[in-house]
């Protein structure tokens, strides 16, 4: 098995590219010129350095814990022990030195990857990105140790600025790609996963982009338009999911407490008077007419609560109004808003299937409550907002999961008595 092993958890691995073949022969040189050796070869093997060796903890953060927020760049940090001077970017003996340009390869936008090992010896990676920060701590008397600041490619966009663009009217989906594809942006295609949107924006002057705009805040005003979900995936690719609404039912997990299914160590429970919204205006960009839904039932109930967008990008008053109605939350709903579970209570195959949820997908949380002399157990599909992974070598794995409601539809079974009724609108075809 490949890796590093981790504690009942799997074998995982932590790369980060040197800049440079690390295990390149060099004529003349005392360590890199030896023949016939096997350490460094013609031409080298790998521009990466396989570390998590020498690493404490390892925390990942991606996504977002509330369906109300932007997605912003996913970040990972880990601390390496430096007991041998390899980090030390000062140490020109170091495996990690570039010799031909006398620098550290070892530096800040290397790109860095995180992986774990299933149980068939499949490499899963669970982070991409790039080194943003090395903190080295030199501790006299005692082992240095340097702390590791990465971040995912949404990183590098929020650095990346536009010229004016002047755009036409097209989906979403097509405004993303043409971000995307612009000379000063070149966002490779290979790391593209762009679904088709639902929502038609804006082509008329005041829709034009100014110049020196973020790419990163660019594109979250799309998704504030669209409503759906734009973030990096695990792997790598940037990931564009259309409006949030009816999805058919696809559990990837099931996280239950009753011995059965997937274990869990904790989970959320909201039910909260902010979850409520009972106004909502939005406003296009270059109108003076904002477009409002009321509720006015959970207004007399829960007073009035206001949602605001302004300078939408949607094309036109109808479509505002339409996002507007999509805003209105005229209730608090009792949720599960995360769950918790450590890889040491999970058999092999469970470690295999939790380690590759991303974001955008399903899982069921089911929780078992004491009431009276009786228990009961409530159970509730929610998609998969953000994740965030803990990883030990000596403590294990955990993985926080955060989620939001989400409206179940399901196939329509011919003769069934639930599930084969046509008007309701939660049994499809398909």
């Amino acid at each position: 098995m490949a890796g590093t092993a981790v504690v009942q958890s799997g074998d995982y691995e932590l790369e980060i590219d040197t800049g440079f073949v690390q295990d390149a022969f060099i004529l003349d040189s005392a360590t890199q010129g030896i023949l016939d050796g096997t350490t460094y070869v013609l031409d080298g093997t790998t521009n990466f350095a396989s570390v998590l060796g020498g690493c404490g903890n390892v925390t990942i953060k991606r996504g977002r814990q509330d369906i109300g927020d932007q997605f912003s760049a996913g970040t990972m940090s880990f601390t390496m022990l430096d007991t041998t001077g390899v980090f030390n970017p000062f140490n020109e003996d170091s495996p990690y030195w570039d010799s031909t340009t006398e620098q550290p390869g070892l530096a800040p936008m290397r790109k860095v990857r995180f992986a774990r090992y299933d149980t068939l010896n499949s490499k899963e990676y669970l982070f991409k990105g790039f080194i943003v920060n090395f903190d080295y701590n030199f501790a006299l008397g005692g082992i240095d140790t340097v702390t590791v600041y990465c971040a995912d490619d949404f990183y590098l966009l929020a650095q990346t600025y536009l010229d004016e663009l002047n755009v036409s009217e097209e989906l979403s989906s097509a405004r993303i790609t043409t971000v995307l594809d612009l000379p000063e942006v070149a966002f490779p295609i290979a790391q593209r996963a762009i679904s088709t949107g639902t929502q038609t924006l804006g082509g008329a002057a005041a829709f034009t982009v100014d110049n020196g705009t973020s790419v990163q805040a660019y594109l979250a005003e799309i998704n504030q338009a669209e409503q759906g979900r734009l973030f990096m995936a695990r792997t790598g690719d940037l990931t564009f999911q259309p409006r949030i609404g009816n999805t058919l039912s696809g559990s990837v997990a099931d996280f239950h407490d009753d011995g059965t299914n997937i274990p869990y160590s904790g989970v959320g429970i909201s039910f909260q008077a902010d979850q409520v919204c009972n106004r909502a205006s939005v406003t296009i960009r270059g109108s003076n007419n904002p477009q409002v839904a009321d509720d006015a039932a959970s207004q007399t109930v829960y007073f009035i609560q206001t949602q605001s967008i302004t300078e939408s990008l949607l094309h036109s008053d109808g479509a505002a109004l339409t996002l507007a109605e999509y805003l209105l939350e005229p209730e608090p709903i009792a949720r599960y808003t995360s769950v918790q579970t450590e890889f040491m209570a999970l058999s092999n195959a469970q470690r295999d299937q939790v380690a590759i949820i991303d974001i955008g997908q399903t899982v069921t949380i089911e929780h078992t409550f004491t009431t009276g002399a009786t228990t009961s157990e409530l159970a509730q599909e929610l998609a998969i907002e953000g994740i965030e992974h803990t990883i030990s070598l000596s403590q294990g794995h955990s993985i926080t999961l955060f989620t939001s409601p989400t409206v179940i539809v399901y196939q329509l079974v011919l003769d069934d008595p639930v599930f084969g009724i046509i008007a309701p609108s939660l049994n499809v075809l398909g």
